[in-house]
């Protein structure tokens, strides 16, 4: 890419890495292997990413063949993964799942970012456990600023939307916790059990949906990968 220039090398490493290790364009690969298509939703899984910073980036993947656009619902453009793009999914998946085996999680849970975090818990929910019908969720972080303590997971006939402001539905239950906490949890670092016994993580409403919250709370896609670091 113009920023970083040619590495001035034939090997394949190479012609990938000037494609690939821009910032932020492993993340953005990652949230199209999650399954977002559209601008918006792309910024929601990179928070702290600027818009136009964004916009570039996407289309630089275009014109290397790693995506490709389409309009959608209403005229909206859609991004999608090519072949070649979708070819990325085992190269993402793999630094990931060594992100989460060999990184002191120490280090990782420094990087708190509710926005994040809540993003990745409302498209990884898995609304079997909670009741039919409606289910509003709250989350609080009270260590938070004002703008950023409140959360509200819906959950309506399976589907999951998430919500930064009182959606004003009657909320089935109140999650008190520490965002640190919370994510220790999502990272598949500490359970649910654990942080509620530690008095890091407080229920108040539904006792059936608040014990189920190991779950429909879904988790990270790397928790399962086995720590080799503490």
């Amino acid at each position: 890419m113009e920023e970083h220039g040619s590495y001035g090398q034939f090997c394949p490493v190479s012609m990938a890495a000037e494609i690939l290790c821009t910032r932020w364009t492993v993340l953005i690969l990652r949230e199209f292997l999650c399954g977002t298509t559209r601008f918006n939703d792309l910024r929601r899984g990179v928070p702290r990413m600027s818009p136009a910073l964004l916009s570039k980036r996407l289309k630089e993947l275009e014109r290397a063949g790693v995506i490709v656009t389409a309009a959608g619902e209403k005229g909206v453009t859609e991004y999608r993964l090519s072949q070649s793009g979708e070819d990325l999914q085992p190269i993402i998946m793999g630094m990931g799942q060594w992100g989460q085996r060999w990184v002191d999680s120490q280090l990782s849970l420094k990087n708190l970012d509710p926005s994040l975090l809540m993003w990745d818990m409302r498209r990884n929910l898995n609304p079997q456990p909670l009741p039919k019908g409606r289910c509003t969720i709250q989350f609080l972080y009270p260590e938070l600023p004002l703008a950023r303590q409140n959360w509200w997971l819906v959950v309506d006939e399976g589907a999951v939307d998430l919500c930064g402001f009182d959606p004003g539905f009657e909320i089935d239950l109140l999650v008190t916790s520490s965002l640190r906490s919370m994510t220790a949890i999502w990272m598949g670092l500490s359970v649910v059990r654990r942080e509620v016994e530690a008095g890091n993580v407080e229920f108040d409403g539904d006792p059936s949906i608040a014990n189920a919250m190991q779950q429909w709370l879904g988790l990270s896609k790397f928790a399962p990968e086995p720590r080799r670091v503490s």
